[in-house]
C-alpha cells in the first residue's frame, strides 16, 4: 500500500535510455484487458485519485462544484461522495484502508483520519504546527510527516489511542512517512548525516534503516506491501530518476521505464506489483504496471476506443486483486480525472 505524496518531491525528465520492454515477455502480456471507471468529480472540472484498497474503494481530492478542493471516497455502486473539511478550508485524501477510513490534509487544520460514520478528527502533531497524513493501515495507523517543535520536518507514526510517535531521521535533519504495512512498517524518505536523501524501511523496535541507492545520490519510498517490499524512485548512476524495488536480503532493482529516461514506483501490492509513471520512448509520461519482471504501458491494457481520448499518465495504487487507481487526461475536455482499473 502506498501513494505518491506531493511533498518536497521532484521530478525531472533527463537520464539514460532504458529500452527492455518487451524482451521475455510472454506472449499474452498485453491480453490482460481492464474495466476503466471515470470517477468524476464533485461538480467540478477534475479529480485526483491518490489511494486504494482492498475492496476497490478509492481516495483523493476532487473539484466541487463551488471551485474549492475536497478530499473525496469512491465506492463502486455509490459513487463519490464529499468527506468534506475540518473547519473549512480544503482537503485532500492520500490514504485508504479495508475499512474505508481515509487519511489526508486538511487546511488549515493540518493530518486527519475520516471514518465512515464518524467523520473527520484532527490527528495532532508532533510539537509543531502541522502535519500531513500520507497512509493508513488496516489497524487505523497512520504514517506522513510534521513539524517538529524545532520546525523541522519529520515522519510519524500515529497510532489510535496512543497519538503520534516521531520516527526520526537517517541522521539529518528531516525525514516523510509515504507508506505503511499492515504490520506498521514505513517506508519513506530522509536526509542522512550527509545530507544525502535516500529512502528508508522503519519497523518498530528495530528503527530506521537505509535502503541505499543504484549509483546516484538520491532515492525515495512511496509504496510499501506486507513483506516489507518497498516500491519508489531512486537515481541510477547515469543521473536519471528510475522506478525502484526493494526486496529485503535482495536489495534495490531498478524496474526501467517505458523506453524514455525516467519513472516513479507508487503503489506495491502483497504480489510485488507495482504501479507508478514512465516516460515513453516519445517523451509522453504514460501509467504503466510492473509484474513478472516486465514494464507495460496501462495504456495499451484498456479498451482502444477509451484509450483513444483517455491517457493515463500515473498509477497510484494497486491492491492486491490488481486493481489499480490511475489518473488520466481526456482529450475531449482537456480535464485531468481520476480512473478505476478493475479486472473483467
Amino acid at each position: 500500500m502506498g501513494h505518491a505524496s506531493p511533498c518536497y518531491s521532484r521530478w525531472s525528465i533527463a537520464g539514460l535510455l532504458v529500452a527492455l520492454i518487451g524482451l521475455g515477455a510472454p506472449a499474452n502480456a498485453h491480453a490482460q484487458r481492464y474495466l476503466v471507471t471515470d470517477l468524476g468529480t464533485l461538480g467540478g472540472g477534475s479529480s485526483t485519485g491518490y489511494a486504494i484498497n482492498a475492496n476497490g474503494q478509492v481516495t483523493g481530492v476532487a473539484v466541487t462544484a463551488n471551485g474549492r478542493l475536497h478530499a473525496f471516497l469512491y465506492t463502486s455502486g455509490d459513487g463519490m461522495i464529499d468527506l468534506g473539511t475540518l473547519g473549512g478550508g480544503e482537503t485532500k485524501g492520500y490514504g485508504i484502508n479495508a475499512s474505508g477510513q481515509v487519511t489526508g490534509e486538511a487546511v488549515p487544520a493540518g493530518g486527519f483520519l475520516y471514518t465512515p460514520g464518524s467523520g473527520m478528527t484532527d490527528i495532532g502533531t508532533i510539537g509543531g504546527g502541522s502535519s500531513t497524513g500520507y497512509a493508513i493501515n488496516a489497524s487505523g495507523q497512520v504514517t506522513g510527516v510534521a513539524v517538529t517543535a524545532n520546525g523541522t520536518l519529520h515522519a510519524f507514526l500515529y497510532t489510535p489511542g496512543s497519538g503520534m510517535t516521531d520516527i526520526g531521521t537517517l541522521g539529518g535533519g528531516s525525514s516523510k512517512g509515504d507508506g505503511i504495512n499492515a504490520s506498521g512498517q514505513v517506508t519513506g524518505e530522509a536526509v542522512t548525516a550527509n545530507g544525502r536523501l535516500h529512502a528508508f524501511l522503519y519497523t518498530s523496535g528495530n528503527g530506521m534503516i537505509e535502503l541505499g541507492t543504484l549509483g546516484g545520490g538520491t532515492s525515495k519510498g512511496y509504496g510499501i506491501n506486507a513483506s516489507g517490499q518497498v516500491t519508489g524512485e531512486v537515481v541510477t548512476a547515469g543521473g536519471a530518476f528510475h522506478a525502484f524495488l526493494y526486496t529485503s536480503g535482495d536489495g534495490m532493482i531498478d524496474l526501467g521505464t517505458l523506453g524514455g529516461g525516467e519513472s516513479k514506483g507508487n503503489g506495491i501490492n502483497a504480489s510485488g506489483q507495482v504501479t507508478g509513471d514512465a516516460v515513453t520512448t516519445n517523451g509522453a509520461l504514460h501509467a504503466f504496471l510492473y509484474a513478472k519482471r516486465v514494464m507495460l504501458d496501462l495504456n495499451s491494457m484498456i479498451d482502444p476506443v477509451i484509450a483513444a481520448h483517455v491517457t493515463l499518465f500515473s498509477g497510484k495504487g494497486i491492491n492486491d486483486d490488481g486493481w489499480i487507481v490511475a489518473n488520466g487526461a481526456d482529450s475531449r475536455t482537456d480535464m485531468t480525472h481520476a480512473y478505476l482499473l478493475s479486472k473483467h
